[in-house]
């Protein structure tokens, strides 16, 4: 196995002979290195540096010549902002009495499709208070066995909430813990469907 050299910059070492010019090829003359920063090997436009703005391609094969902004869609007229107090509100979506303002933009009422995806589950398990009682009781009679019947429900998960409708799509998704807590969404989201029919 053999060490690489050090390099000739290293402290202690002796500076290294200076190169010979290359010569030149048999056929073409010598031609000057091309300054730092400069085109090479063909490609006319490097990458602008670090922290500026790309450069616009220039029109032709694969650019349209005229690149508006909504390019490739089609132009959507502006729904007006809507007014007034807020009627319903599910997570980050606000109905009002003319729109539905979501954060990918106002939605027209009139017309807008509901979606309500219920992800939830409700779970039940022995409670610890009931595990507890029955080992305490079970010592001095077998009826403490009945403390194992005591049941606690918890309900975990979200309902995920969409509507589109104006050309706009926006979907939320709402934590629940309580039964009552879905039902209670639920009853929302049927009043925004009642009111954009």
């Amino acid at each position: 196995m053999t060490t690489p050299p050090p390099p000739s910059d290293a402290p202690g070492q002796p500076p290294l002979p200076p190169m010979p010019p290359p010569a030149p090829q048999s056929g073409g003359p010598l031609l000057p290195p091309a300054p730092p920063g400069a085109p090479v090997y063909g490609y006319p436009h490097p990458d602008p540096p670090y922290g500026y703005p790309p450069q616009a391609p220039s029109a032709g094969y694969g650019y349209p010549e005229q690149a508006s902004a909504g390019y490739g869609y089609p132009e959507q007229a502006q729904a007006p902002a809507p007014q007034g107090q807020p009627l319903v509100t599910l997570g980050d979506i606000a109905v009002t009495t003319t729109g539905i303002v979501t954060p990918s933009g106002v939605i027209p009422l009139k017309g807008a499709v509901w979606t309500a995806t219920d992800l939830s589950r409700t779970e039940e398990k022995i409670s610890t208070a009931g595990i507890v009682l029955a080992i305490v009781f079970f010592l001095f009679c077998l009826i403490g066995l009945l403390f194992l019947l005591m049941k606690e429900r918890t309900t975990v998960g979200h309902i995920q909430i969409t509507v589109n409708g104006g050309g706009r799509f926006h979907s939320t998704s709402i934590p629940v813990n309580s039964p009552q807590q879905v039902a209670d969404i639920m009853n929302k989201i049927n009043y925004a469907r009642g009111l954009a029919a």
